[in-house]
């Protein structure tokens, strides 16, 4: 099973739709990141959890 790293990004409640995602677009480009989840909050802003992969190399005995 895949093990995964996250973080979490607040998008605060004035920030548009396109900036929004722009930013977490050039997380995905260049963070390798991906959207795990989104959360709508009462004040308006938004809460994302992004992970991306953990790639573990297996030492191999030569």
């Amino acid at each position: 099973m895949p093990e995964y790293e996250f973080t979490d990004v607040y998008v605060p409640r004035g920030v548009s739709r396109k900036e929004a995602t722009r930013l977490l677009t050039d997380h995905a480009e260049y963070g390798h990141w991906e959207l795990d989840r989104l959360t709508l909050l009462r004040n308006g802003g938004r809460r994302v959890r992004l992970r991306r992969r953990i790639i573990r190399q297996v030492r191999g005995t030569w």
